[in-house]
């Protein structure tokens, strides 16, 4: 696999509204985005960080994956995101050297870029998404 750079890391909240002033008021971060992926159940906050993006998640319906992921573990980080390009023959490669895959083919996520999650049994725990950006 061919990581360029951490894409970002995605933290689950509650509230955006909530959690949002935190980082711009203490952080001193500038939320750049705010966008619901509709399919995912989820609404995105994002800040820039040098080259890599914070991606907050408040779920849009308690049954979607980051209500659930809140519901039994709480508020806090989610997943970290790999940019990647090629991001089917990055998939295909992990599959043949035996990582479970939570998505065998990409969909599309928050800010248009073609997404993909590795099952955390895979990596150590860590729920891991590969991203790709085919609009560069």
């Amino acid at each position: 696999m061919k990581i360029s750079h951490i894409e970002h890391i995605g933290i689950a909240v509650k509230n955006l509204d909530e959690a949002i002033p935190y980082y711009e008021n203490v952080l001193g971060l500038k939320c750049y985005n705010i966008e619901e992926v509709k399919d995912q159940k989820v609404k995105t906050a994002f800040f820039m960080v040098g080259q890599t993006k914070i991606e907050l998640l408040e779920s849009t319906d308690a049954e979607g994956p980051i209500g659930k992921f809140i519901d039994k573990k709480g508020e806090g980080i989610h997943h970290i995101a790999f940019a990647v390009d090629k991001i089917e023959d990055q998939l295909k490669q992990a599959e043949e050297k035996g990582v479970n895959l939570i998505d065998k083919t990409p969909r599309k996520g928050a800010e248009g870029l073609d997404i993909a999650f590795i099952h955390p049994k895979s990596t150590f725990g860590v729920l891991t998404e590969l991203c790709e950006n085919k609009n560069k």
